[in-house]
């Protein structure tokens, strides 16, 4: 525009393009310094808001170390001291913002920070860095290595090597502490971002440092709890079991348990427990004690029967006790101690004789078990006593309630029979005896029963005596009187003397009749 020869009129018109160019010009550097600006209070805004969830972060970090100082005492401790380092650096870049805008009229005009007098004095002096240019250079640097080196190895490479290109001092491609300018030359770190720049741009760099900060310190603090979290989640903490609504099942009979995972670290041991077995309170150490995962009863099994534990179980939750219901069931079966051999057809009962009977259903308490039949009553557990009445038959009924509820019911006929009939004897002996005559006088006639199951107590209320060629005597008790002893003695050596119609009774039975007496026969010796 401003060769050859013009005429002044061209040359008034390419003055006007000059000064509308440069109008152009200043509207775009104040619209670019009003960018930075709003982009700077966008970072302060976010900046404010991670802060807040790094506080709630390191918040719970701080109550599962309370809870567990096994399990996060020393993530919680590296997490303090990557809040430190972060606070320490942060609160340096806050002091240097607050220099920065400290004459300012309105903090907020950032159409008017368009200078860079501000850092260009504070940093630099000449060609070289002032004393708060190398403070500078050594916040940064110590903020980087001090969170490197707070963090243990293993899980947190990837935080580490994050903090290195987020604070780093230099471009990569050499560790000189200069970034490799557009024309290929290479200048210092700290003149390629923050020389010259206009103060709102320095500022917002500045703000973006702090960024850098509270998303370190998250990510830290993320990699603290999901870390421990994925280690609680693993499922090497886990154990297998198995859960079914009753404790035994039957042949034939559909099994609906199933298998079930649970915690078995450290993070899932209850704190206490209040528990009670049938009513009765139970004491720690004594019946139970805590391990991970739950509870480890030390109680016996107790008596046959149905058995229920209930109370409550409680856990640290978030700095809070958490209680867990407990209310379970077990039951208690007699243990086998012999074997079942049965005689088929040899099911009998004696009429007269209380007859000891064992009835019980397997896998049923015996609490959960009834049997009923004419003159059949309980004992104790599944011992019951029989003893029947008139006839020839008794059916005796057992009943029981399975665990899930179902009854069960089985009846067996037994054969009612008589006692059998009773020897007669004297001085125990039976049939036929020989003894001298003196012996018979003092003995005593009584009645047993040869190759009988019970031993029942017999007793004789009376008999007869016969001498041969003399009256036959009754005789009541069971020892000769003196008329027997006075025909006795008219008895020769050789003869045969008869005991008969002896009268025998059961003595804890004596309504029961018993049967015929056999008669014995004494030859005497003398």
């Amino acid at each position: 525009m401003a060769g050859g020869k013009q005429t002044p009129r061209q040359k008034m018109i390419n003055l006007m393009y000059l000064i509308f160019i440069a109008m152009l010009a200043l509207n775009m550097s104040k619209e670019v310094l009003a960018a930075f600006g709003l982009m700077n209070e966008k970072l302060e805004t976010s900046n404010a808001k991670t802060t807040e969830n790094n506080l709630a972060f390191l918040g719970s970090l701080e109550t599962k170390a309370s809870e567990n100082e096994a399990e996060y005492g020393a993530l919680y401790q590296n997490a303090q001291q990557v809040k430190q380092l972060s606070d320490t650096y942060y609160n340096y870049l806050e002091e240097l913002k607050k220099g920065m805008t400290a004459d300012l009229e309105n903090p907020k005009d950032y159409v008017v920070m368009d200078k860079s007098d501000y850092l260009d004095q504070k940093f630099f002096q000449g060609d070289n860095l002032g004393p708060e240019g190398k403070e500078f250079m050594k916040q940064i640097n110590d903020y980087r290595e001090g969170v490197i080196n707070a963090l243990p190895e293993g899980k947190f490479t990837s935080v580490k090597e994050a903090v290195k290109v987020r604070f780093a001092t230099s471009d990569g491609k050499k560790d000189d502490g200069k970034v490799e300018k557009r024309d290929g030359t290479r200048q210092d770190w700290i003149n390629y971002h923050y020389e010259g720049f206009p103060l709102v741009a320095s500022l917002t760099k500045l703000t973006q440092l702090q960024a850098d900060i509270k998303t370190t310190e998250q990510e830290v603090l993320k990699n603290l709890l999901e870390g421990n979290l994925t280690a609680a989640v693993s499922l090497t903490n886990f154990a297998s079991s198995l859960s079914a609504p009753k404790t035994a099942y039957y042949s034939g009979e559909k099994y609906d348990g199933k298998l079930i995972v649970s915690k078995t670290d450290k993070t899932s041991t209850p704190v206490k427990a209040e528990l009670t077995l049938d009513g009765r309170p139970m004491a720690e150490g004594k019946d139970y004690e805590l391990e991970a995962g739950g509870i480890k009863m030390l109680i016996s099994a107790g008596t046959p029967g149905d058995h229920t534990i209930k109370g409550t179980m409680y856990f640290m939750q978030d700095g809070k006790e958490v209680p867990v219901e407990v209310d379970n069931t077990f039951a208690t079966i007699s243990m086998p101690n012999a074997a079942v051999i049965s005689a088929d057809k040899m099911n009998v009962v004696y009429r007269g004789v209380a007859n000891p009977m064992t009835i019980s259903i397997p896998g049923i308490p015996d609490n959960k078990v009834t049997a009923s039949a004419p003159g059949l009553s309980r004992r104790s557990g599944s011992n019951y006593i029989m003893n029947p009445g008139t006839g020839r038959e008794v059916t005796i009924t057992a009943s029981g309630t399975l665990p899930d509820g179902k009854g069960i019911r089985t009846s067996t006929e037994f054969r009612i029979k008589d006692i059998p009939r009773p020897s007669g004897t004297v001085r125990g002996e039976a049939g036929s005896v020989k003894m001298p005559r003196k012996n018979l006088e003092i003995s005593t006639v009584s009645a047993m029963l040869e190759d009988f199951d019970f031993d029942l107590n017999l007793s004789v209320s009376q008999f007869s005596f016969k001498v041969p060629g003399q009256p036959t005597v009754v005789v009541n008790g069971n020892k000769l009187d003196d008329r027997a002893k006075s025909v006795l003695s008219r008895a020769g050596r050789g003869e045969s003397i008869q005991i008969f119609d002896i009268q025998a009774y059961i003595t804890n039975n004596k309504s029961y009749k018993l049967k015929k007496v056999s008669p014995v026969v004494v030859e005497l010796t003398n």
